[in-house]
């Protein structure tokens, strides 16, 4: 399956999408307090996106050998790796939560982006291990531009995630993004510079790296299909933007008034 290079017409639809996935993260109005479950957070983004016109990917996606995916969100609490399913358990303080929405526009579009939420302080080691991720999903986004290559980016998250004592998830990866909600390439977060597919402008893809506090293996958990948790039960954080490459370097496409602030080594959204 190849890489597609988007147009500018192409471009202009993901600006949209893109858009309006992050807005759905504006409009949870966090910070998410204690005592909240998953399932009230998923549905004032259900209804978030009733407003915009856009629907939910993961309502109903089905890839093969999955269930239904249930839910508007993934909501995925301390452990939990990815693909955590809303319910009605209370989050309470000192816990960490990943909000992970798609949506899809009336043009077929998809926007895909994810926030890490602390409820209530959160311990130093939450702490660290929410923001450490973010900075090092940054680090592989400022290795996006023509000429460099996937491998750089999963370099960079890696090198940087393993030399402060984290893990690199290694099972899930980042994807192309478009018209189809997973497509070429994968965006794998970690790997060797200068290897994979060489990065060309229009390509649209996202990095979204999911980090561990401990060991980097991972497992199913329960009967429900979707749910990963750390093997070691381990905290694991995940934060994800859309990325376009440009003709002279990224832009990250997935950005609103409430996103947070940008590390302190970070110039620019778009070079």
């Amino acid at each position: 399956m190849s890489i597609t290079i988007k147009s500018a017409d192409h471009i202009a639809g993901m600006r949209l999408a893109c858009r309006l996935a992050p807005e759905v993260l504006d409009y949870i109005a966090p910070p998410i307090p204690p005592g909240i479950t998953t399932q009230e957070i998923d549905r004032p983004a259900a209804e978030c996106m009733a407003l915009q016109g856009t629907v939910s990917a993961t309502v109903g996606y089905q890839p093969p050998g999955y269930p239904p995916y249930p839910a508007s969100l993934c909501t995925s609490v301390n452990h939990v790796v990815c693909h955590g399913i809303p319910n009605e358990k209370p989050l309470k303080k000192g816990d960490i939560v990943n909000v992970d929405v798609t949506v899809i526009t009336q043009d077929g579009w998809y926007g895909d982006n994810s926030r890490m939420y602390l409820i209530g302080e959160g311990s130093i080691a939450a702490k660290r291990l929410c923001a450490l991720t973010f900075d090092a999903m940054w680090l592989g986004i400022q290795q996006v531009k023509p000429g460099n290559h996937l491998g750089d980016i999963g370099h960079a998250i890696q090198k940087f995630a393993e030399g402060h004592g984290f893990s690199v998830v290694r099972e899930f990866c980042g994807h192309g993004i478009g018209q189809k909600f997973h497509e070429e390439p994968q965006i794998l977060h970690y790997g060797r510079p200068g290897t994979l597919d060489e990065l060309q402008p229009g390509m649209i893809f996202t990095i979204e790296p999911m980090i561990n506090a401990g060991r980097r293996e991972v497992k199913e958990f329960g009967n429900d299909g979707w749910t990963i948790v750390t093997k070691d039960h381990s905290l694991s954080a995940q934060w994800e933007h859309t990325v376009l490459v440009t003709e002279t370097g990224y832009e990250v496409l997935t950005l609103s008034a409430g996103s947070p602030p940008l590390p302190s080594f970070v110039k620019a959204t778009k070079t």
